[in-house]
């Protein structure tokens, strides 16, 4: 009998290791729900025992990882903690980090090009590359249990959510006037073209323009861009801090939870939307103010947030 064995060459992406005088924590996040984080986040963690979870990675037996030398405890709400304990014999040793968490529907397939992480705290940034070629950076929810799992050059299906610091209505009053001739002949061709295309981008879009002539002779009049109806996404430029960003998007949804009686508003919000392009939608916590209550579906939004991100093995197959 003849055993023929195929060998794979199987290796992790890049990684990046961060000391913990680099790491900057999750003061500022906790921030985000209370002014007393001595005093609240210490209950929530006790509090959260009584409704705890294992929440399952990218393996089956992901719940804990390393021969059980770690554990990852979260719950089932819309927004709530998660919390990586140190183990010893199958029970917990010590505790190693929290930090809020906010579950979304949505996401895009991204592969990881690299992963930025502190192995004491397991925290790790995710710089991720999506099918279009943007680049988004994410801090991973479920590090602990799926760092050991992450793989080169291989897609995955990567839902995104974010805690925002700030979040309020985009200036509807910041327009640009464009009076360029060639950008102005580009911006009127373009328009002309995919309008006339059922509103697809042709994939011969540049030969298009480049072919395109106007209805008369006149003067191209000038273009003026409404900047606050425009999605974008601006990651952070401090390693290991990436995945602090700005974004302006459209809101496609609001609803409402609670988070340890405080109220908050999920809003999903598109903040990239390109042509040919799955867009870009986050589900963003914000916690419930006069400002957010004014803020509806279709409206335009500037925020800061913490972006972050979560990969499931279940999700890798039905999202696709």
């Amino acid at each position: 009998m003849t055993i023929k064995y195929q060998y794979k060459n199987i290796q992790p992406p890049t990684k990046v290791t961060l000391s913990d005088n680099q790491t900057a924590g999750h003061a500022d996040h906790w921030h985000i729900l209370t002014d007393d984080m001595s005093t609240d986040v210490p209950q929530w963690l006790q509090d959260m025992i009584d409704q705890a979870a294992i929440p399952k990675g990218l393996s089956p037996n992901s719940a804990t990882n390393e021969a059980n030398s770690h554990l990852l405890l979260s719950t089932n709400e819309p927004c709530h903690i998660n919390q990586v304990l140190a183990m010893s014999g199958g029970k917990p040793k010590s505790f190693i980090n929290a930090y809020p968490c906010v579950n979304s529907p949505y996401g895009l397939v991204c592969q990881i090009e690299r992963v930025i992480a502190n192995d004491s705290s397991l925290d790790a940034v995710l710089r991720l590359k999506s099918e279009d070629g943007s680049i988004i950076y994410a801090f991973d929810q479920l590090y602990g249990i799926n760092r050991h799992h992450y793989q080169q050059n291989t897609p995955y299906f990567v839902n995104f959510s974010a805690w925002a610091y700030e979040f309020g209505k985009s200036e509807q009053s910041e327009v640009i006037m464009v009076e360029d001739p060639e950008a102005i002949r580009y911006h009127r061709a373009y328009n002309d073209i995919v309008a006339a295309n059922q509103g697809k981008v042709p994939v011969d879009i540049e030969q298009q323009i480049e072919d395109w002539q106007p209805d008369s002779e006149a003067p191209l009049a000038p273009v003026e861009i409404n900047l606050g109806n425009m999605c974008a996404y601006l990651f952070g430029d401090t390693l290991g801090q990436e995945d602090e960003a700005w974004c302006q998007g459209q809101v496609i949804g609001k609803q409402q939870c609670v988070f340890h009686d405080i109220d908050l508003t999920l809003f999903d919000t598109v903040i990239l939307r390109e042509p040919e392009a799955k867009p870009f939608v986050v589900r963003i916590a914000a916690v419930t103010t006069e400002t957010t209550q004014l803020i509806e579906v279709q409206d335009y939004i500037q925020a800061n947030i913490w972006l972050q991100a979560a990969i499931y093995a279940e999700n890798q197959t039905i999202q696709r």
